[in-house]
């Protein structure tokens, strides 16, 4: 079960019983209550006073989470070199408008994710919901190709500056040549990360035109020849999005074992 559902659980939980009790159990409780003197306070039990302590936190934290930012973890190098594993980002929940937590139904429409942003969104693996960060690479009705670690967008080639020959390290320890391009993506510019050779997973790196259906989007995660995405499993649908991916607040090294302390409070492109 996922944070958030257990969240929205304990709100509605604690939220249920804080009113159950004001509307039939508080007055009866008094009723059966034989009072001494005017000043003598009314005893509550354990599991209602837990309630009302609890749930005006969980509350606020349910709306923030759900409408406002909401944090999380990169767990893989599919994002490498613009995130890495370790890293602790803020999503921001309220850009692409405001969704009905868990369902995904937009209340308020805001705005739309743009070609370049920073996604997470929910997806389905092996029959269980996980939360999954990539780039937006095209939108509704976009046309893409990626032929031989080149992207194209509506026909046009989308610009890469080389950038250095690096070594890139997984979570695992295991490192690997790649070339480091800079790529053009309208408003954003950001690194990017390509295998001078094809890895094993060949032919799923090369895309064919497709067109990117109605409320989708075609994405895409910057270490290009390390990250499953819509080349392999589809299409994201709007609904799935939970929202846009701005700064990283905290990072810390799984292998080295400290805080990577340049990277705090640092912007993502």
């Amino acid at each position: 079960m996922r944070f958030s559902e257990i969240l929205l659980i304990a709100t509605v939980v604690t939220g249920g019983i804080w009113l159950l009790d004001t509307l039939f159990f508080r007055h009866k409780r008094m009723m059966n209550v034989l009072l001494p003197s005017r000043n003598r306070q009314l005893s509550e039990p354990w599991w209602l006073e837990y309630s009302k302590s609890f749930f005006p936190i969980l509350l606020i934290v349910f709306i923030l989470r759900s409408f406002l930012a909401e944090p999380f973890r990169i767990p893989s190098g599919s994002m490498h070199p613009t995130l890495l594993e370790g890293d602790f980002i803020v999503v921001n929940k309220y850009d692409y408008g405001l969704k009905v937590p868990l369902f995904g139904f937009r209340l308020i429409e805001i705005d739309v994710p743009k070609r370049g942003d920073v996604i997470v969104f929910k997806h389905e693996e092996n029959g269980e919901s996980i939360d999954m960060i990539k780039r937006v690479i095209g939108l509704p009705n976009d046309h893409i190709q990626y032929k031989d670690k080149t992207l194209y967008i509506n026909g046009e080639v989308i610009k890469q500056d080389f950038i250095a020959d690096k070594t890139d390290t997984n979570e695992r320890g295991a490192a690997s040549p790649v070339r480091e391009l800079r790529e053009y993506l309208d408003h954003v510019k950001h690194d990017i990360y390509v295998q001078p050779a094809m890895n094993h997973l060949g032919s799923y790196y090369q895309y064919d035109d497709v067109i990117v259906p109605q409320n989708s989007y075609f994405v895409m995660g910057d270490n290009r020849d390390n990250s499953k995405d819509s080349r392999v499993w589809g299409f994201v649908k709007d609904q799935d999005i939970q929202g846009r991916a701005f700064a990283i607040w905290m990072s810390w090294d799984p292998l080295g074992y400290k805080v990577r302390w340049d990277r705090i409070f640092s912007y993502i492109p």
